[in-house]
């Protein structure tokens, strides 16, 4: 990974303030175009990062996560493609701000994060990381949440509708969905390891699409979510009878 020159690697901590020189210049110094820029928060493998950077060929993406060893799947068939609109950064998801100027990212998606149900602050689409994304994405930017957590979708619904955020699309069954006009044959087209071993399993793929608004005052919607009941993926067996936290 020190040699990859697609990987940017920094796994700093939340309370270290180091400056990153690229901030605010990823067009300019790495991808070389004036294209969008696509977040992929929580990469893991980094085979829909890919995915996305083969589909979208006009657009540059960057995958974040902070484990290394799983990135460099993804890394690794990046390179052996020759795929130059793609990246990725290792680092805290906490800290994401400190790598992108203003104005810098289009797009952001979260495909099967940890619903962290007993953290509301680690939640990948509360009002906490919601702060730091419009930061840097442009106004009207777009966020793409892809989960089998019933919980993660219901509390994102939460979010988006008491904050008036602008919501696109929101299914509850992604692939039994009717797509006559075919609106979802993007986010259909790439499936994660995991995804598919949901879908084998009989769960339903929840997702949905929303804008930031930047000039918005965000509210954490104060609601009681009935948990997973489940053992998802690096999740712990939760009863059902459980509330949130």
């Amino acid at each position: 990974m020190e040699r990859y020159e697609n990987v940017f690697q920094y796994p700093y901590s939340v309370v270290d303030n180091v400056p990153f020189e690229m901030k605010g210049h990823w067009r300019q110094r790495y991808f070389h175009n004036d294209n969008p820029i696509v977040l992929e928060l929580g990469c893991g493998r980094g085979e829909y990062t890919v995915g996305l950077a083969k589909r979208f060929p006009d657009k540059n993406f960057i995958g974040v996560d902070i484990k290394g060893a799983r990135m460099w799947t993804g890394a690794t068939q990046a390179l052996k493609e020759g795929l130059t609109n793609v990246a990725f950064l290792r680092t805290n998801i906490e800290i994401i701000d400190r790598f992108f100027g203003e104005d810098e990212v289009e797009e952001i998606w979260l495909t099967f994060s940890d619903p962290q149900m007993k953290n509301p602050r680690k939640r990948l689409t509360s009002t906490y990381f919601l702060e730091r994304y419009r930061r840097f994405m442009v106004e009207g930017g777009l966020i793409h949440l892809k989960t089998d957590s019933n919980f993660l979708f219901t509390y994102t619904s939460y979010v988006v509708d008491a904050n008036g955020l602008p919501l696109l699309y929101r299914t509850t069954d992604l692939y039994g969905e009717d797509d006559k006009e075919g609106v979802l044959e993007d986010v259909r087209s790439i499936q994660t390891y995991y995804e598919s071993m949901w879908l084998e399993r009989g769960i339903a793929i929840k997702y949905q699409k929303f804008q930031i608004q930047k000039d918005k005052t965000l509210t954490e919607p104060d609601v009681e979510i009935e948990l997973d009941s489940y053992r998802s993926y690096h999740r712990e067996k939760r009863s059902p009878k459980e509330t949130a936290l």
